[in-house]
């Protein structure tokens, strides 16, 4: 279908994009806008389940993400949690593909997992133990800070979950976004995300200033089952003195390596 209406060399020079994201880090958000594309171009939303992930929501081993991303075809849009590891870069770096990495303030991520556990999703893994084993929001932030290792609640480290994305940042072929940029600076992000795709082969059929206005009517954040509230900074409301120990004490530079803070006194 989408041949027909774009034509056939149009949908050939489009790239397959991915949306890539860390766990609660705008992996909803960028996939609206990803559909968006559809408005502006030979792009095709399968509708299929994150590429590392199966139909009934298991995590898939590497060498079936991999042969997800390989089925990816001219136009196809799709999204997921991949990590920066050798195959998946120089399968998402290679011709005909584009990949956009968002990535947020990993305080803003960590309220954002405990209200996902606690509140949203009634099957989530850590659930029991926060509410159960656990007794404040103090004590749960805490847990997501240094990770869990107990039978029936296995969370790893909020530096070791980082330590496998950020590679991407240093990936000249993969465009990095930051969700407070998508919410904050919109316009901006969304050209460019669009001069990126350009680079990448695309060729949008009208002007940019239209193209980011369609992409921006695409984003209802509504539609996403598991949106709480995507404020910047919201981590301020929740992190007592003792979860910012904890933090500057397991994560080190890492919001300063991001450009979150100038340095550790925050």
């Amino acid at each position: 279908m989408a041949g027909l209406r774009w034509g056939t060399q149009n949908l050939v020079r489009t790239p397959a994009v991915l949306g890539n994201a860390m766990p609660k880090s705008g992996s909803h958000l960028i996939i609206q806008v990803l559909q968006g594309l559809t408005s502006l171009g030979p792009f095709v939303n399968p509708g299929f389940p994150p590429v590392n992930r199966s139909e009934d929501n298991h995590k898939l081993p590497e060498a079936a993400v991999l042969e997800n991303l390989q089925r990816m075809r001219s136009g196809d849009i799709a999204y997921g949690y991949v990590h920066s590891h050798p195959p998946f870069i120089q399968e998402l770096t290679r011709p005909g593909k584009a990949a956009v990495f968002v990535y947020r303030d990993p305080r803003d991520m960590i309220v954002s997992h405990v209200f996902y556990a606690t509140e949203m999703y009634d099957q989530h893994g850590m659930r029991q133990y926060y509410t159960q084993q656990l007794n404040n929001m103090e004590e749960r932030i805490n847990a997501a800070i240094q990770g869990v290792s107990e039978e029936g609640a296995v969370l790893s480290s909020v530096r070791e979950k980082y330590e496998n994305y950020l590679g991407w940042l240093e990936v000249p072929q993969v465009l990095s976004l930051r969700f407070e940029d998508l919410i904050l600076e919109r316009d901006r992000a969304l050209s460019r995300l669009l001069v990126y795709l350009c680079e990448r082969g695309f060729e949008p059929k009208v002007d940019q200033e239209v193209a980011v206005e369609r992409l921006k009517r695409a984003i209802a954040p509504s539609r996403s089952g598991t949106f709480r509230r995507g404020k910047p900074g919201n981590w301020r409301e929740y992190f007592t003195p003792g979860n910012k120990a904890l933090f500057k004490d397991i994560a080190g530079d890492l919001v300063v390596r991001l450009g979150y803070e100038e340095n550790s006194a925050w």
